[in-house]
């Protein structure tokens, strides 16, 4: 079984951007299930389940965001699969 949970922790002007719109826009286009949200401390925070291509895919994709973000760091922890989601939220 290929599949994993994906856990980022993204820091930089990540808040005000779009970035948690355009984070469910592009794990929906990858077929991932999970949810996206802003931190209190200023960074946003993505915890997704899928298939380990695509959530790599996601995680490649977390380091760049969308235009007008500005991303210095991304905190990446891979867990065990446990099938907690019925599709991909803003939270």
């Amino acid at each position: 079984m290929d599949k994993k949970r994906l856990h980022l922790i993204i820091q930089g002007k990540v808040q005000g951007v779009f970035f948690r719109a355009s984070t469910k826009e592009k794990a929906c286009e990858l077929g991932l299930r999970g949810f996206v949200r802003n931190r209190e401390d200023g960074t946003v925070e993505v915890v997704a389940e899928g298939h380990m291509a695509q959530l790599q895919k996601l995680a490649d994709w977390c380091h760049i965001g969308p235009d007008h973000s500005i991303v210095d760091r991304v905190q990446i922890d891979w867990m065990p699969y446990i099938a907690e989601f019925e599709e991909f939220t803003i939270n």
